[in-house]
């Protein structure tokens, strides 16, 4: 079930990054890394709750709340480090920020009061040890998610520092709850007016 659950994130991921149904069907799944039967059902699912007509977003906000539902919350591990920003910029390991960090970076509500990112399942150790040279493990300022590989799709450069792709950070920000729920509102808001412009 959770391999399934990481394909269907996977799809749905792709959609919310395109919304205006450019890709065939047969791109989607291949942007997804899934195959094209277990794409093709899966927009079958979607299009009966009418989040999505073929490739095209129909309902942005909607298959947004329903990825935040279904979605599988990625491992945490959490740190105090002086400068996190810094590590992360000297570091040549991928990674991509979310949450707070990268609202600031793309939207400025938020104080980046932490910094959250996703790394590679295999890369987790090579984080941790890098992190602990100069921090401390435990509810601090830090926290390492790892997750999917694919969590990486449609991610860009902002200041010098990657991001997460927009509806990958939108359905973040709704999981943290408080404010960076309002920050996400005020987030979707403009995604929705962007997936309006495309199609």
């Amino acid at each position: 079930m959770r391999r399934r659950g990481i394909l269907r994130e996977r799809v749905i991921r792709v959609l919310l990054t395109a919304p205006g149904g450019p890709l065939t069907k047969y791109q989607l799944a291949k942007k997804a890394e899934c195959s094209f039967p277990w794409t093709h059902e899966l927009l079958g699912k979607l299009e009966k709750l009418e989040f999505v007509k073929g490739t095209e977003v129909t309902n942005y906000a909607g298959l947004l709340r329903y990825w935040r539902q279904v979605r599988i919350p990625p491992e945490r591990k959490e740190y105090m480090h002086k400068d996190p920003v810094a590590l992360i910029k000297k570091s040549k390991l991928p990674y991509a920020l979310t949450t707070y960090q990268a609202e600031n970076l793309v939207q400025q509500y938020l104080f980046p009061s932490r910094t959250d990112l996703y790394v590679m399942p295999e890369d987790a150790e090579k984080w941790h040890k890098a992190i602990i040279k100069e921090g401390l493990v435990g509810k601090g300022n830090m926290r390492l998610l790892i997750a999917d590989h694919h969590v990486f799709y449609g991610s860009f450069k902002r200041q010098g520092l990657t991001v997460v792709c927009i509806p990958q950070l939108i359905v973040d920000l709704l999981e943290e709850g408080g404010v960076c729920a309002e920050a996400a509102e005020k987030l979707l808001e403009k995604a929705k007016q962007h997936a309006v412009r495309a199609r």
